[in-house]
Order: C-alpha cells, then structure tokens, then sequence
C-alpha cells in the first residue's frame, strides 16, 4: 500500500506482520480466537480444526467431542471369561482389558446398561453381578481387581451357571430388558456346551462367542446365537484381539436381541386390550344411568 513516499505492507486474513515489515507469519487462531474447541485446537495453513482425545471423536459441530459406543441402548450384559491354566497371567490381564474396552463403549447408569462378570476354570465365580456396580468406573476397577482363577476350562458349567443365576431377578437381572452374554475362552472345554447355551439362547439370551488362539471353531458356534457369523468370532492369538473387540463393539450397538420389538408389540396389545375392555364396561355403565335417569322405573 503506497502513502506518499513510503510503502507499508499488511498480509491477508489469518496472518500478520512480522518484525521487519515486510514478511507474514501465520496467526495462532488457537490462541488468538475463541475456537469453542472442547478438548484440542489445532493451526491449520490460514485456520483451524478441533481434535478430540483418544477414545473420542469429534461431533457434527466440529467442536464438541462424544465417546463412540452404545449410548441409546440397554442391556443387562453378562461376561462369562475364561480363566483357565492355558491361558497365562499376562493374557489374562489383556482379556481384562478386553473387558475394560466394551464397557467404555457402554452407557453404564442405574437406569441404562447393567454388566455382570464370572470367570471360570474348574470352578465358576461370580465376580460381581448385575445389580451390583452402576457406573463404568467401579465397573473397571471390579476388573481390574478380579484376581486369576488357573485352571481347567469348565465352559459348559460357565453357561449353566450364567442361564440359572446371573439372569435371575436376585442378582440384578431386569424386567423386559434385552439380555446379551459375551463367552471369552481360549480352549476346548471339558464338558459340553451345547446344552446350557441352547437353554440360554431359547430363554431369550443373545450369546456372543468370542475365541482366541486354541479355541475350537465348532464349539464357538454351538455357543454362539444364530446367525454365527454376526455372533461369533475368533482371533489366532491375543495381539488381534483389537480387531475382534472394535467389531463386537460395532456389531453390539447395531443389533437389538429379536425378542426386544415382539415383547414390546405384545405388551402394547395387552394393554390395549385392557383399556378397550374397561371402556366398554364403562360405556354400558353410563348407558344404564341414562335409560335410569330419562325413564325412572315406576314403583307400584
């Protein structure tokens, strides 16, 4: 810009003026605007995007940041792992972080979803139960501090136990709520499987199977609910457990159990039929004192 005999310089829109008066150096709008940026604001060329933490993303608004996970669904969710001697304390501390990784994508309240845990070896054990935590937070650390049975691989027994008790009103299992398992194990179980997960998936309970390393195919699907390729999944070893975790996420949000919508339906009917049936009585009621009242009956 020319002002008589001097000439002073100005730079566009999201730069300014360095020391020397002639040279532009791009603008911290991070710092110099009000970004409305909820976690991370970063500098672009001649602007600025926001940018979440881990285990967030970033909203439609481009500003806000929301954890990815099932926050319109609710479940009363029941984990059934492996603790058996095959699979080692340091895989055992990887499964609980399995664990740790489905509830963070859980919306875990009194009046959303309830999680449950037994682990099973020779034995079974309930961890805790489905009326027993109500945040996320004591949810991890009842993981966390869940201590490695290391044993034999007593699956069937697991199943039995989770089809007889965990599902049970006295252990925090709620009405007309979908009810989701999720089987870990890393081995073949000593005892059949095909009787109590029947039991269980015939009941209305949605079976997930998940296996690692040694797990046998054949009995991950007679676990597993139908159909078994949206229900049942298998990693060779657990560094891939990431891959089966982040698809049991995916396929947990997107699925409702099928007795969900019929139980819905047939309780809108009930109730229907309830209130169609008291206004009828009703309307013959106010018939009669109509006929009373219009044509009192005439005592002799």
């Amino acid at each position: 810009m020319n002002m008589e005999d001097s000439c002073v310089c100005k730079c566009r829109e999201g730069y300014m003026l360095r020391a020397d008066g002639k040279t532009c150096q791009s603008v911290d709008l991070c710092q110099t605007l009000d970004h409305g940026c909820e976690h991370l604001c970063t500098n672009t060329t001649d602007s600025y995007i926001c940018k979440c933490y881990e285990g967030f993303i970033l909203a439609e608004d481009g500003k806000s940041c929301e954890k990815p996970g099932c926050h319109d669904g609710v479940m009363d969710l029941v984990f059934v792992i492996d603790g058996s001697k095959s699979l080692g304390y340091a895989n055992f501390e990887l499964v609980k972080q399995f664990v740790n990784s489905i509830v963070d994508s859980l919306d875990i309240s009194r009046m959303g979803t309830h999680v449950g845990l037994i682990q099973f070896s020779t034995k079974v054990r309930t961890e805790f139960t489905l009326g027993q935590h109500i945040t996320a937070q004591d949810i991890k650390r009842a993981v966390t501090q869940m201590q490695y049975m290391g044993r034999g691989s007593m699956t069937g027994s697991a199943l039995r136990h989770m089809f007889q008790f965990s599902f049970s009103e006295k252990e925090g299992a709620r009405l007309n709520i979908p009810r989701v398992c999720i089987v870990f194990t890393d081995g073949r179980s000593q005892d059949d499987v095909s009787e109590w997960s029947n039991k269980a998936k015939n009941s209305g309970v949605t079976i997930y199977a998940l296996g690692v390393g040694k797990a046998i195919e054949q009995e991950l699907r007679e676990i597993a609910s139908e159909p078994a390729e949206m229900h049942q999944y298998y990693a060779e070893d657990f560094e891939k457990m990431g891959e089966i975790t982040k698809k049991l996420k995916s396929r947990i949000c997107k699925e409702k159990p099928a007795d969900e919508n019929m139980c819905r339906c047939e309780n809108v009917i009930m109730f229907q039929n309830q209130v169609t049936e008291k206004l009828k009585n009703l309307a013959q009621i106010n018939i009669l004192l109509l006929l009373v009242t219009l044509f009192p009956p005439q005592w002799k």
